[in-house]
């Protein structure tokens, strides 16, 4: 069981490798529009909320590098605006409420889902396009709603688990991408004296 695990892990690892070129330039297109003022929109469900909260941390903080914080907005972590919409709106809406109150052009728009089928990132996307906001997914196997609707998506491959490590592994090298885009010198080093 753990063995199959493994090369699952590993076959999705190599999946993941065939995307660096869509990964680098997603960084160097999200570095030039929050550099010019535009932010980061994301959200997911579950664990993929968990990842899209990670994405955005690490924008406001830092991934590798010091540098200025950028503007990113996990939507599913103001809960208050979350369960109001759900409350009045249904559970479908509570992305797509919050993309239209915030998503501008020049906005970029990620959403995380492992099947790719959650309805309310589905209306989150459509609600991105409206605003001419950038959409990318991280989804599990195409061909899946999500995907669809998206600008671009990576779909990957393997169960649910698997489609979760990868999305954290692609969000981190989206970060790093990012990071290069911006030509951040990474920090030096302190030398000890001997």
């Amino acid at each position: 069981m753990i063995d199959d695990r493994i090369d699952e892990i590993a076959s999705a690892l190599t999946f993941v490798r065939g995307q660096t070129d869509l990964l680098t330039r997603w960084g160097r297109e999200l570095a030039d529009r929050l550099a010019a003022g535009g932010r980061l929109l994301a959200a997911g469900n579950g664990g993929s909320a968990a990842e899209a909260q990670h994405l955005t941390a690490e924008l406001v903080g830092r991934f590798d590098r010091d540098r200025r914080p950028f503007s990113a907005l996990a939507l599913h972590a103001d809960t208050s605006s979350l369960t109001a919409i759900g409350n009045d709106y249904g559970y479908a809406e509570v992305f797509a409420r919050q993309v239209e109150a915030h998503a501008r052009p020049g906005d970029v728009l990620v959403l995380l889902s492992t099947s790719g089928r959650s309805e309310n990132l589905r209306r989150a996307a459509l609600a991105g396009v409206r605003a001419g906001t950038t959409v990318w997914a991280m989804t599990g196997p195409p061909p899946n709603p999500l995907a669809t609707v998206a600008d671009e998506a990576v779909c990957v491959p393997g169960c649910t688990a698997t489609i979760q490590e990868m999305h954290l592994v692609l969000v981190h090298l989206l970060c790093a991408a990012f990071e290069q885009a911006l030509a951040v010198p990474l920090p030096r080093r302190a030398v000890r004296a001997s």
